[in-house]
């Protein structure tokens, strides 16, 4: 599989970034939103490149080996995350490089490890990603319900005639005069209510049972695999979408 086509001009980055970090690095990268709309699709590129995705399972890796090497103490296992995901933003700052997935991660593990070090369990590390999931799981299936499915949102925005070219922001949603792009769209919306769901369904019992170690290797087994996984399934029922369609027009009188 070939890296996808990025089309965006140089004055765009900043926006790009924004929708492409809707969801913490850690909670599944997210950044792979814009990879719904290219031509081919590459899952470590989606993912956000390897140094992304180090980034991304390195601190909660590093949290459960360290928990498990230091016979569950938890301050040292706390102490190895945050530091891994700092050292993250600091050499991204450093080689001046694009810090906005960066951020996003260190953002979810600072809470985590700041909720589990004010209340001494180490599965409160956990709680975060849990109600980002949740949170994530309810907006993106209300998308669906009220006729704006997420990846028809995304596709407009990316798409050659919305505002990420210049366009007005009705060019966006343009796709929803098309009764048949707004079911695609919210058939490839599903895949992500899929993800979420089935992430709270394995996780939450962990958390509420306390098993801790379980729980991290959940997590990590549940971020990255799944999101590739559901970002080639959105990918696949929105290839050859495209911009929304232009409406047919009368012949010309002879």
């Amino acid at each position: 599989m070939t890296a996808p086509r990025d089309d965006a001009r140089d004055d765009e980055p900043v926006v790009l970034d924004a929708v492409d970090d809707v969801v913490p690095p850690d909670e599944g990268g997210a950044r792979g939103l814009r990879a719904i709309t290219a031509d081919e699709f590459s899952a470590v590129d989606a993912l956000g490149g390897v140094r992304g995705m180090v980034e991304a399972v390195a601190p909660g890796l590093l949290f459960v080996v360290v928990y498990i090497a230091s016979g569950q103490q938890l301050q040292p296992a706390l102490i190895s995350a945050a530091a891994t995901a700092a050292i993250a933003v600091v050499a991204r700052l450093v080689q001046r490089t694009p810090v906005t997935q960066a951020f996003s991660g260190v953002l979810g593990v600072g809470v985590g490890v700041l909720w589990a070090w004010n209340t001494g369990d180490a599965g409160d590390y956990f709680a975060y990603g849990l109600i980002v999931n949740a949170a994530s799981l309810v907006g993106t299936l209300v998308t669906i319900l009220v006729g704006w499915p997420l990846v028809g949102l995304v596709v407009g925005m990316l798409s050659n005639r919305g505002p990420l070219a210049g366009g007005s922001w009705a060019g966006a949603v343009e796709w929803r005069a098309d009764r048949a792009l707004r079911r695609r769209y919210a058939l490839a919306t599903w895949p992500w209510v899929a993800m979420f769901g089935l992430r709270l369904l394995v996780q939450l019992p962990l958390f509420l049972a306390d098993q801790v170690v379980w729980l991290g290797t959940a997590k990590l087994a549940m971020g990255l695999p799944l999101t590739a996984l559901t970002l080639w399934l959105s990918w696949m029922l929105v290839r050859g979408s495209g911009a929304p369609r232009e409406p047919a027009r009368p012949p010309r009188a002879p």
